[in-house]
């Protein structure tokens, strides 16, 4: 009887039991690698490239002006405007100087009469040895004087020396320029264009002749110039306290114009004597300071390791330490993975 009795509830016990078995969840499946990019590390310069804001100028600018001063008759040109070697620019009233020109023409005519009578007197012992010398000394100079007039009236004009565009008109006709003081500004074509900028002391000190300098200018965005240092000043400017740096600009697709705002990246030879390696800006986690993380793939795990950043480049990011080149990493679907976990490119 006990015996019967016990059995239904036994028989409860173990259904009961199988319900339990049968809604205990099933353990998780693995995890699908991730699906991530990869780019391996490389070398690069031990210096960081230096930034900087200069002005594109003509290599050679020509500041005329004329040789005797006077009233300035007319100025043919306007800036911007492009000229030919040989054209005329610009000249001053000729009255004055043409005046002083036939003036000594005369004076040096009536010199060589005196100086022909004196030798046809001294032959016949009219006059003496000195008195013809005297008349010889005073025909040399008047010619001199003559040839001096004749050489500042070839120079009240003002023509262009070499092929070029006016930069700056500096006087106005009716204007009294007294000699020497410059009327044009005249930029040369033939020698091409520089970009000068002010650095630092702690920049210029880097940088040496014929380092590289990529330049792009505000009113070409897409154009690319590269240039050559080929000045550095050896003090500093009084007024900005900034060392000029120039470079010479190689030609480009777009034609330059003086007074162009451009942007620099100087790269300081001396740093390839010594070499850093990269990683791709993409590739490095933010961190703390100079400290960071990158996921480094190897046999297809990727593994968090922290690196020591040295400084940002736009080849990438330089580091101290924790990379060796050749190195594959994660650039793209790094802050989805986790240390350790597979990863697989598309």
């Amino acid at each position: 009887m006990t015996s019967l009795a016990l059995r239904p509830r036994v028989l409860l016990v173990l259904a009961l039991a199988g319900l339990g078995a049968c809604s205990r969840p099933a353990p998780p499946a693995s995890k699908a690698p991730t699906y991530v990019t990869l780019a391996a590390a490389f070398e690069g310069p031990a210096l960081a490239p230096l930034s900087a804001t200069g002005v594109v100028l003509a290599k050679d600018e020509l500041r005329l002006s004329f040789k005797v001063g006077g009233v300035l008759q007319t100025v043919g040109v306007v800036a911007g405007e492009r000229v030919r070697s040989g054209q005329l620019l610009a000249q001053i009233e000729p009255t004055e100087i043409n005046a002083q020109v036939e003036q000594l023409r005369q004076l040096a005519d009536k010199a060589t009469r005196d100086l022909a009578r004196g030798e046809r007197l001294q032959a016949d012992e009219v006059i003496s040895l000195e008195q013809l010398q005297n008349l010889r000394t005073q025909a040399e100079v008047a010619r001199a004087q003559l040839g001096a007039a004749q050489f500042n009236q070839r120079y009240a004009r003002i023509l262009a020396p070499r092929d070029g565009v006016v930069l700056r008109r500096l006087a106005e006709p009716r204007e009294l320029v007294p000699a020497g003081q410059p009327v044009l500004v005249l930029g040369a074509d033939d020698h091409g264009y520089i970009v000068r900028a002010g650095l630092a002391d702690r920049d210029v000190v880097t940088l040496r002749r014929g380092d590289r300098v990529d330049v792009r200018v505000d009113a070409f965005p897409e154009a690319r110039y590269t240039a050559a240092i080929t000045e550095i000043a050896g003090a500093a400017d009084e007024r900005s306290g900034l060392f000029q740096v120039e470079a010479r600009i190689e030609p480009g697709a777009q034609p330059l114009v003086t007074g162009m705002v451009a942007r620099l990246v100087l790269h300081p030879a001396q740093g390839e004597a010594s070499r850093l390696v990269y990683a791709p800006i993409s590739a490095v986690l933010t961190g703390d300071g100079t400290r960071a993380t990158v996921f480094v793939v190897e046999q297809g795990i990727a593994h968090r390791r922290e690196v020591e950043v040295a400084f940002l480049s736009p080849e990438g990011v330089a580091l101290r330490s924790g990379l060796t080149a050749g190195e594959q990493l994660v650039t793209a679907g790094a802050p989805y993975l986790d240390d350790g976990e597979a990863i697989r490119t598309p």
